[in-house]
């Protein structure tokens, strides 16, 4: 699987009147991703259900291959994963070339730096301008290695893992769930107890697949708003079912387009309430979105709940800073759901959107400008003026290989006065592969 870039492919949107119909959101990234890492960590078959089989969850799968697992597709989203155990992996024989795939490398290197394994971690262009150093600080301490490096802790890294990790309390230095679940991965194989502290609660998928798999693991609150994880090392991890709930970060974009497409009425299902994860649903019901909770239940130890989302008359918000971990990959969605509120929404402390696959900050505020928004960054604040009027668009919107980016504008083109057309849309594949045919299905013109 290489990482050579493809020619870019241009896509708009037009406005589609009134969206209809009941879709499911794909699999959750984050949970698809731990899944495979925790099959190739478990001893025996790892059977997986509803996996994202997005790009970046396809290359996490190659690499957990790569390390000694055998991987195998049953059917479209069915896999199975036979693992060899904690302490036994194998040393790959080429470079992990993650793609795109942000979570899936990060969580890797914490696998590898607590094992007797060198690897070398590649991407492609946008990977490779992402910060690693936060991630390898806190390996280093636990005894691994960092072998080779790009210009500031960057992809190409040739990672030394220790057969013997040090037990450490870490605190991470921001709230991220790819920092501590790196630690806790690696801590895995320690010969004794790892700690996280972290100041803001992060999400919590690492420390439940954890438990979900057989590991001693116990998660308690820190200070106003944190969290305190400890981890019992070397625990003999069992293979277990794993059903993956439909993404919150994918289905922000068929509930926003409800939210601003006049008369539209649809339900996504399935779809992941993990209230870690759920800042986006209570933004938007801030706004005064008509979106009914139904049949809420649990899966695969997540909550999920089939959402109906009807058109709706928003207002602008003031949005806590707070809230940003439970919904950080959604604010390009917020965003354009913001331009079409009457009234100013302010989204507060976004630094973690500087560090995304693009500069997530600077990309939204450039694309609601090119279509006709009034948006202003202030600090780390982003501030979008809505006028309760659907934008003018006809914009071209510079996604900087961001899957996020392009979903969200496109989503704005459906609405607005004029169609909004995005560089290109080839990198949408690594998170939501189906966008376009389940949008087409609610009624969405795109082409």
């Amino acid at each position: 699987m290489s990482s050579s870039p493809s020619a870019p492919h241009p896509l708009a949107a037009r406005r589609s009147g009134a969206l209809a119909g009941r879709v499911r959101a794909p699999g959750d990234k984050s949970i698809s991703h731990r899944a495979f890492i925790f099959g190739l960590l478990a001893i025996g078959e790892t059977a997986i259900e509803g996996v994202l089989e997005g790009e970046d969850v396809l290359r996490t799968a190659a690499a957990v291959r790569a390390l000694g697992a055998r991987v195998e597709r049953l059917a479209p989203g069915r896999w199975r994963v036979a693992g060899a155990g904690l302490g036994s992996l194998m040393a790959p024989r080429a470079p992990l070339d993650f793609g795109n795939a942000g979570t899936g490398s990060r969580l890797m290197m914490g696998v590898v730096g607590g094992h007797a394994v060198t690897a070398l971690f590649d991407g492609d262009a946008s990977l490779r301008k992402r910060p690693m150093r936060r991630i390898l600080d806190p390996l280093v301490l636990m005894g691994a290695r960092v072998r080779e490096e790009a210009e500031g802790g960057r992809c190409p890294i040739l990672l030394q893992g220790t057969a013997e990790p040090a037990p450490i309390e870490y605190r991470t230095p921001v709230a991220s769930a790819q920092i501590k679940s790196a630690v806790l991965l690696a801590g895995l194989n320690s010969p004794g107890r790892t700690t996280v502290i972290e100041t803001e609660a992060s999400r919590d998928h690492t420390e439940k697949m954890l438990a979900h798999f057989g590991a001693a693991v116990q998660v308690e609150p820190f200070g106003a708003d944190g969290r305190r994880v400890v981890l019992e090392g070397r625990p003999r991890l069992r293979p277990a079912r794993v059903v993956v709930p439909a993404d919150p970060s994918s289905a922000a974009f068929p509930i926003v387009a409800a939210l601003i497409a006049p008369g539209s009425d649809i339900v996504v299902e399935g779809v992941m309430t993990n209230p870690l994860r759920s800042g986006l649903l209570t933004t938007l019901l801030e706004m005064g979105a008509r979106i009914e909770v139904l049949d809420e239940r649990n899966e695969g130890g997540e909550t999920v709940a089939d959402l109906r989302v009807r058109a709706s008359d928003l207002k602008g918000v003031d949005v806590p800073a707070a809230r940003a971990p439970s919904m950080i990959d959604e604010y390009p969605a917020l965003a354009v759901a913001a331009s079409f509120a009457h009234g100013t929404t302010r989204m507060r402390g976004l630094h973690e959107l500087r560090v995304k696959e693009s500069d997530r900050l600077s990309a939204v505020a450039a694309g609601l400008a090119a279509n006709g928004v009034a948006a202003r960054i202030e600090g780390d604040d982003l501030i979008v003026e809505g006028t309760g009027a659907p934008p003018p668009g006809g914009g071209l919107v510079a996604t900087h290989l961001d899957h996020r980016i392009a979903m969200s504008f496109l989503v704005m083109g459906l609405a607005a006065e004029r169609a909004v057309t995005v560089d290109d849309d080839t990198m949408i594949a690594t998170s939501f592969p189906t966008f376009r045919p389940l949008m087409a299905a609610l009624g969405a013109d795109l082409r």
